[in-house]
């Protein structure tokens, strides 16, 4: 099926990352959010990152235009006619199921609905509507505008049909599409989550500080960063959520969120996002690595 429009659920970090490279590619894009205030923070970050990509000549379109092809709403009865339906809201199944089972009578039954998930089943959350079918796990990765994987997850439900235009979809916005099927974590977190895990318990054991984990990692494994700046750029109370899914899954030791990792969440230590996690982000170009004090919530 050909794709002309596009609706994109949420437009926090991955959603307007998602929205901004769909319009890039010629969509139109139409942003649905709970609240206009957060249409209007998601779309200023768009507009920013636009403006930066088209200074570095990197569009192949002016940023007016490509801007012009966004629209925000709060009403789903505005993303009736899209042909693909992206879902970033908060990872958590429930709000997934609920925002699908709402949005599913309204948009038209030729629409392929996708998730933005990075760990819960796609089958549970395509149970919440009536088109098996026509459902995908999509999972981008952040900075979506500078991330070039997209992971494409179908269900033993899923049409070939479907799964097929979802691939060609990611490659349409630039992206390389990887295959795979509905396995908690696909394949990126089914192998990053045990390494992230395995380095707070080496941290945990006093096999390295922070900086010296993450620099052993970069200069010994080409890592582009180390586990701990990963994390925080991730959102720890995101892993954590991540790390009880996939546990629950696997029953797999090497999926257990450590104890320092829930601690920390507990505390409200989430990483860059509010400034703490295994660096303190006060000064985002000089990041301070935490070890007394996180030495002191493995201590609790």
């Amino acid at each position: 099926m050909e794709i002309k429009k596009v609706a994109v659920l949420g437009c926090g970090l991955m959603g307007s990352g998602i929205a901004q490279v769909s319009a890039t590619a010629g969509f139109n894009v139409t942003v649905l959010e709970v609240d206009p205030k957060y249409i209007e923070k998601g779309f200023a970050a768009i507009r920013k990152s636009l403006d930066k990509l088209a200074a570095k000549g990197e569009l192949a379109d002016t940023a007016d235009a490509i801007f012009a092809r966004l629209k925000g709403t709060t009403r789903k009865e505005d993303l009736a006619d899209c042909d693909f339906v992206i879902e970033a809201v908060i990872e958590n199944l429930d709000e997934k199921r609920k925002m699908f089972a709402s949005i599913d009578p309204i948009i038209k039954s030729s629409a392929i609905f996708a998730s933005n998930t990075s760990s819960i089943s796609i089958t549970e959350i395509m149970t919440a509507t009536k088109r098996p079918a026509q459902f995908v796990g999509l999972h981008f990765f952040n900075p979506v505008p500078l991330m070039k994987l997209v992971e494409v997850a179908r269900t033993i439900m899923t049409s070939a049909e479907a799964f097929e235009t979802a691939c060609a979809f990611g490659a349409k916005l630039g992206k390389i599409p990887v295959r795979t099927s509905d396995k908690t974590g696909f394949i990126v977190n089914r192998l990053l989550v045990p390494y992230l895990m395995d380095a707070i318990r080496a941290f945990e054991e006093g096999v390295g500080s922070v900086a010296d984990i993450d620099a052993s990692m970069k200069l010994g494994c080409g890592y582009p960063m180390g586990p701990f700046t990963l994390l925080d750029f991730v959102g720890l109370e995101t892993t954590f959520y991540i790390t009880n899914v996939m546990f629950d899954e696997f029953k797999e030791k090497r999926f257990a969120s450590p104890s320092l990792l829930k601690r920390m969440v507990m505390a409200g230590w989430y990483g860059k996002k509010n400034g703490k996690g295994f660096y303190d982000w006060s000064n985002p170009e000089k990041p301070v690595p935490q070890d007394a004090a996180l030495r002191g919530f493995a201590k609790e």
